[in-house]
């Protein structure tokens, strides 16, 4: 187990690059994550890992321990509620509007930004839209480029969703999908720390910032948000996770339904 005084170095260090505060709670989930990073490394002790990562001896370390605690399993078509809502305003959607840009701003591994392309494809077709993902970890960017789940994540897809835009493995990729390169070919991920300046990624009409803010406080809520609005045009929709509540925060937003918003 990580000792207090290096749980709280590690706590520091994680909340100074990506905003987010690591309880007490989290010290044992922790320890779990960095061990085999202090293993390959080849640190006597996991304090020493830590000793050696705050002291400077293991710069490219810092990379490896910020991937490890950002890491969320996630899985596709989470929080099916707004896939509905987006599914019967895509119906009404005229084609002469111009490319819809939607914004997948905490991708994870990828399956929501892959999630928002299938029912994009499915309901407006193969043109005239894009999505783009986001996320602090670069390991979590390359696993979304890399676009192989294990089949389990798969629970909720539609199964007519998994024939038309997935591959199933075989032989080694036995029990995983691949997304077909048709669809990976309308989603980028690119990396992005929603507390800091956002990359050059443009304006969208759908942002999807779903189970992220519950790892701020109220005023880290508030400053995210405010980011991600610069973002979202003004007729634009702002989806947020449904356990993720944004009242009393000052922010310049109205209710269109559950954990969906837009510009006030």
């Amino acid at each position: 187990m990580l000792s207090r005084g290096s749980f709280e170095a590690v706590s520091n260090l994680f909340h100074r690059v990506s905003g987010i505060r690591l309880t007490e709670a989290k010290r044992a989930l922790v320890t779990g994550r960095l061990n085999k990073l202090a293993q390959a490394y080849g640190a006597a002790s996991l304090d020493d890992y830590i000793d050696a990562l705050m002291n400077g001896r293991a710069p490219d370390e810092m990379v490896k321990v910020i991937d490890k605690l950002t890491t969320n399993e996630t899985y596709f078509f989470r929080e099916p509620q707004h896939f509905d809502f987006l599914a019967s305003r895509l119906a009404q959607r005229r084609s002469t509007r111009g490319e819809l840009r939607v914004w997948s701003a905490a991708s994870s591994s990828g399956e929501e930004a892959y999630s928002l392309a299938m029912l994009l494809a499915d309901k407006l077709g193969p043109n005239g839209w894009q999505v783009v993902g986001t996320d602090l970890s670069t390991a979590m960017v390359e696993s979304a480029r890399r676009a192989l789940y294990p089949m389990e994540r798969a629970r909720h897809m539609p199964q007519d969703y998994l024939r038309r835009y997935c591959l199933k493995g075989q032989g080694e990729y036995e029990g995983h999908l691949l997304i077909s390169r048709e669809l990976r070919s309308k989603v980028r991920f690119e990396c992005a720390n929603l507390t800091q300046a956002l990359p050059q990624i443009g304006e969208f009409d759908l942002i999807f910032l779903r189970n992220v803010l519950i790892y701020f406080d109220p005023a880290g809520k508030a400053d995210i948000v405010r980011r991600v609005l610069t973002r979202l045009q003004p007729d634009g929709l702002l989806f947020t996770g449904h356990a993720e509540s944004l009242g009393n925060l000052g922010l310049p937003l109205r209710t269109v339904g559950p954990a969906i918003h837009g510009h006030s």
